[in-house]
């Protein structure tokens, strides 16, 4: 007689509690990315005239102001953060995508929504509803 529990059976309160949290530390690296990072980095121009710095040389960033240090620090750092992140993201969706049983067109929807700034956050909301609703007893 085995001790294991069948994966039918068992609680999904930890797999909900990991994708969640990586849901949104990765959403919220994706917002801070996309909407003030890059847009930093390749718009500096518009920023450092926008407060009268000094403009950048187009070949030489190293006069270049506050804006593209600011966009290139973030771009560099939280780009890197936030795919080393989305690797995990990845891996808790798809091991609760497994072990709730959501269909596959679903899970890839859910997994593909961690690319786009502040639809992951609808995802994940998505995503715990649905497994909340189809598994009453193992969340």
């Amino acid at each position: 007689m085995s001790s294991a529990t069948p994966t039918t059976g068992s609680s999904l309160r930890g797999n909900i509690t990991a994708y969640r949290t990586m849901a949104v530390i990765v959403g919220v690296l994706l917002v801070v990315l996309c909407l003030i990072g890059l847009p930093l980095h390749y718009g500096h121009h518009l920023v450092d005239a926008a407060f009268l710095a000094e403009p950048a040389v187009p070949d030489d960033h190293s006069t270049a102001g506050w804006g593209w240090r600011l966009g290139t620090n973030i771009s560099a750092y939280l780009g890197v953060a936030h795919g080393w992140l989305y690797m995990i993201f990845l891996a808790t969706a798809f091991l609760l995508s497994r072990k709730a049983q959501w269909p596959l067109p679903f899970t890839i929807v859910t997994l593909l929504c961690g690319t786009v700034p502040v639809l992951s956050f609808w995802a994940e909301h998505r995503a715990t509803a649905r497994t909340r609703a189809e598994n009453p007893d193992r969340v």
